[in-house]
């Protein structure tokens, strides 16, 4: 397994500019990591020269691209801004082509007011199928976030892996998301987990534990999981500091 580090880590740096995307490459190349994920929020521009141009920034740092991620809400009530999303996604799949990206992460989002969960999941399933099917022309997974909403629960992840079985769609196992005892939910979801993001705690009650990462790899290990082990930090502590040091938590538990 590799290990790697998704900009959203450094959220606050990016969206002020004290940071930018190439110097959030530098920083994940500094503490020996072996890949970025490029979240879409933060890029200043989707043009052609700078997509290329970012792509030879981790080139020359020697930072795989190992995903890209998009916001995308494929549960919402109003079919125009569903199509919106879907719309959204796919060109972001295009991005992700030129980027050199494997794997795109996407959300099927929250369950609105008013509407049954079952309506909220076909909506989003009919989303992510159409995403499925264009990605899988053009050679990018889909990874599906458990990510509260219709995909709380090792259940409501599991009815989209059942309805969707396609070579181009997994899950992007978020460790910290699933609540109260999420080990039997890793074990679960991690044969169709494409790519994951390490979290520090997960929610226990009114409070959070620190995630064990040591049977985390124990887990993903029996599930034959090969691909990156991707940092998405969300404490409280300055992220600047604080990532480097749950990386070597990191590091100690996957190597």
């Amino acid at each position: 397994m590799r290990l790697g580090c998704a900009a959203y880590s450094y959220r606050q740096a990016l969206q002020a500019g004290d940071l930018s995307l190439e110097a959030f490459v530098d920083e994940c190349a500094r503490m020996g990591l072996d890949g970025v994920e490029l979240t879409s929020y933060y890029f200043p521009e989707t043009g052609r020269d700078y997509l290329n141009s970012l792509k030879a920034h981790c080139f020359r740092r020697g930072m795989h691209i190992l995903g890209t991620a998009v916001g995308s809400n494929f549960a919402q009530a109003d079919e125009d801004a569903r199509e919106e999303h879907v719309r959204m996604t796919c060109e972001w799949i295009d991005h992700s082509v030129i980027l050199g990206a494997p794997v795109m992460r996407v959300f099927a989002g929250p369950i609105p007011s008013g509407v049954a969960e079952d309506t909220a999941f076909g909506w989003a399933l009919d989303c992510l199928r159409r995403c499925v099917d264009y990605a899988a022309k053009e050679g990018v997974v889909v990874a599906l976030e458990n990510h509260g909403g219709v995909t709380s629960t090792p259940a409501q992840v599991q009815k989209f892996l059942d309805a969707l079985d396609s070579p181009w769609f997994g899950i992007n196992l978020d460790f910290g998301n699933f609540r109260d005892d999420p080990y039997p939910g890793y074990a679960q979801i991690a044969p169709r987990t494409v790519t994951t993001h390490a979290k520090v705690t997960y929610r226990k009650g009114e409070g959070k534990e620190p995630v064990d990462y040591v049977q985390v790899a124990q887990i993903m290990q029996a599930a034959g999981y090969q691909g990156y082990i991707s940092v998405e930090y969300e404490e409280k502590d300055d992220a600047l500091a604080a990532v480097p040091r749950f990386v070597e938590t990191l590091k100690q538990a996957f190597r």
